[in-house]
């Protein structure tokens, strides 16, 4: 399998647990044990795929434990930690069209529509969506193409304050100030 028919990283293993080879998992997916319906996952350890099966899982402390199939010890599971977790693009379910994954929009260009002008301003790149309760939140990280140093929060509001998301083009047009 190549790395272009990976999605983005839809968890991480942050560490390990006990000495029986279990490790600490957190998930990027919504809600977070859809992580569990993925199989197999993979991650990039010294710049080579692997494959890990989920034996077991179980809710531990805000995140979860994972036992992989074959680690047995904490030795054997001290080599996933700190590695994302990836699966294939195809094992995601199509969306509706205005529908987006998350992990699509990161690193998506920003640009702002400004009520007094024709001019798109460049805020710089998603960094990270939020979740607040109330609606989503792009974060948005300044870089060297942005017009200022500035990381905004912009509310995930479509047709309000999201204008366009182009993934061809690699681009989202949001109505947002300068200062809001």
């Amino acid at each position: 399998m190549g790395e272009a028919k990976l999605s983005s990283c839809v968890g991480r293993i942050s560490g390990v647990h006990g000495i029986k080879g279990w490790v600490k998992v957190s998930s990027f997916t919504e809600p977070p044990e859809n992580l569990f319906d993925y199989s197999p996952w993979r991650i990039k350890s010294k710049g080579q795929w692997r494959t890990l099966e989920v034996e077991r899982a179980q809710p531990h402390k805000g995140g979860w434990i994972v036992r992989l199939v074959g680690v047995d010890d904490r030795t054997a599971a001290e080599a996933f930690k700190l590695h994302d977790i990836f699966v294939e693009q195809d094992q995601f379910a199509d969306l509706d069209d205005g529908e987006f994954y998350w992990h699509e929009l990161i690193g998506l260009r920003v640009l702002s529509e400004q009520e007094d002008s024709e001019q798109l301003l460049d805020f710089g790149v998603v960094k990270e969506l939020l979740e607040t309760g109330a609606n989503d939140v792009l974060v948005i990280q300044a870089d060297a193409q942005s017009i200022d140093d500035t990381e905004r929060l912009v509310p995930y509001v479509p047709d309000v304050f999201v204008k366009e998301i182009d993934l061809e083009a690699r681009r989202i047009i949001v109505r947002w100030g300068r200062d809001d």
